[in-house]
């Protein structure tokens, strides 16, 4: 039965984006308000689904809510099959931006939650429905732009500066927009650069809901200004016209943690392989290990860097 449910939910999951691409295709324009509804519900239908696994759910399986950019990058893939190899328990993913991973997990049938945006990830805790922030990994953000460059930022060491500038020249700037991770890191940059971004040179991506890559690309077809992740950039490079322009600041650095959902205040979830799924994932031997290394080969340096304690602690002896 539980085979059954899961191989539902994967059509499903794929059933929504083939359906994304064909309203692509077709020119449609849905107000991101509507259009995130609808993905909100559908992965709500996703999650409820696992609820017919009843109380007595296997506990060979964890279901995982994860923000869009790390699987995209494929690392989310990455990690959960060599776990499972190595343990025989089953690992899932839906995808959505932080802000809806956490909402999603408030529901009870998430087990784990992997996120980048502190904020809302200690609020998660502090309304009870996390147990700790651990981390997991990091890469960072840049700031990309065409090579005209019309606000002059290239080479800028201050991600504030850089903003200010943009502002300054009114020179189009694209907005997730939809409190992702992504978008939160934004405002908290604006925020820091003393800017409330509005006009119309600051444009929220009306289908910025479906990811950095999306909006990456939407930003490349517009020749504007994006806060985007590296680890995207990296995927699309060869794709895409805009360029790394400003990176490098302490400010721009994107940390990624794992929660595990409060068993204290959901009985049905699956804690026990939960907790050994994130001793795996932050182990220097086995999670941390694929994280140093992933990406390496296809292009040519690490989409991500390990941050685990332990592996903290081992790099300083």
């Amino acid at each position: 039965m539980g085979n059954n449910i899961l191989d539902k939910i994967h059509k499903m999951h794929y059933e929504v984006r083939r359906r994304i691409k064909y309203e692509r295709s077709m020119n449609m324009r849905i107000l991101v308000r509507k259009r995130s509804a609808l993905l909100f519900l559908l992965c709500l239908v996703l999650v409820t689904g696992c609820a017919c696994l009843s109380s007595q759910k296997s506990e060979q399986f964890v279901f995982l809510s994860s923000t869009i950019g790390p699987i995209d990058s494929g690392i989310v893939a990455a990690l959960e099959d060599q776990f499972e190899k190595e343990t025989g328990i089953r690992v899932r993913h839906v995808g959505a931006g932080t802000g809806a991973a956490l909402k999603m997990a408030t529901r009870g049938q998430i087990d784990l939650v992997m996120a980048h945006a502190k904020s809302l990830e200690e609020k998660f805790i502090a309304d009870g429905y996390g147990t700790e922030r651990i981390p997991l990994m990091y890469n960072d953000f840049v700031i990309v732009g065409s090579s005209a460059d019309p606000a002059g930022i290239k080479g800028e060491k201050s991600a504030t500066a850089a903003l200010k500038k943009i502002m300054d020249t009114n020179a189009k700037f694209i907005s997730r927009g939809d409190k992702s991770g992504t978008h939160v890191a934004e405002m908290e940059l604006w925020k820091a650069a003393g800017i409330t971004p509005e006009g119309a040179w600051y444009v929220v991506y009306e289908k910025g809901a479906e990811g950095n890559v999306a909006t990456l690309q939407y930003t490349d077809q517009e020749a504007a200004y994006t806060v985007i992740d590296r680890a995207t950039y990296l995927s699309l490079k060869d794709r895409i016209k805009v360029v790394i322009l400003v990176e490098g600041d302490g400010a721009l650095l994107n940390y990624i943690s794992l929660i595990p959902v409060n068993p204290a205040k959901f009985s049905r979830i699956n804690q026990r392989d939960t907790l050994t799924f994130v001793e795996w994932l932050t182990s220097p031997e086995k999670g941390q290990l694929i994280i140093r290394d992933f990406g390496k080969e296809k292009y040519g340096s690490p989409l991500f860097f390990p941050n685990s304690v332990e592996w903290r602690k081992l790099q300083k002896k």
